[in-house]
């Protein structure tokens, strides 16, 4: 019975798993996009903004490119709490899956954080606007076809 000999176990290096890439083909050309590395980003400020955001109030909109889910204007959320799922939200490089924003009389947004890849800023006469920035591929073609190619989600907190 041979041996494998550990190459790596020898020279003492470490081995570390390639980052998961986002596949998108046009015609003959293949694109592979570094969506978690971005995800990462975006969710580590998201979970910074919402955390400050916690029991103040808030007011929600949304608007999709595809126009394949329902719009939200202004949706006032109350004392803002924060659910996260799954659990584990004090760990290190904590990626959560879905994070759900309550509002009072069980009012709730849910944001799937799968295809979240920017959160921008923006200052309007004295008020913040924190715009998500959703991808879904390509027009053409989408990673998910049950998804429009682009979304954003508005989180504005007003004037005390």
């Amino acid at each position: 019975m041979t041996t494998q000999l550990g190459l790596f176990e020898e020279a003492k290096v470490e081995v570390g798993q390639p980052e998961p890439m986002a596949t998108v083909r046009v015609g003959s050309r293949v694109a592979q996009i570094p969506l978690h590395k971005r995800r990462r980003e975006a969710c580590n400020k998201l979970m910074e903004i919402l955390a400050e955001l916690e029991g103040k109030d808030i007011h929600i909109g949304s608007y999709d490119a595809g126009g394949r889910h329902f719009w939200l204007d202004n949706l006032k959320l109350p004392r803002l709490k924060l659910d996260w799922y799954p659990p584990g939200r004090h760990t290190k490089d904590y990626i959560p899956s879905v994070v759900v924003l309550w509002g009072s009389r069980s009012a709730q947004v849910r944001i799937f954080t799968d295809y979240l890849v920017a959160v921008r800023e923006q200052e309007y006469q004295g008020y913040w606007h924190w715009l998500l920035d959703f991808r879904n591929g390509l027009w053409e073609h989408p990673i998910d076809n049950y998804r429009s190619h682009y979304a954003c989600l508005t989180i504005t907190k007003f004037k005390d």
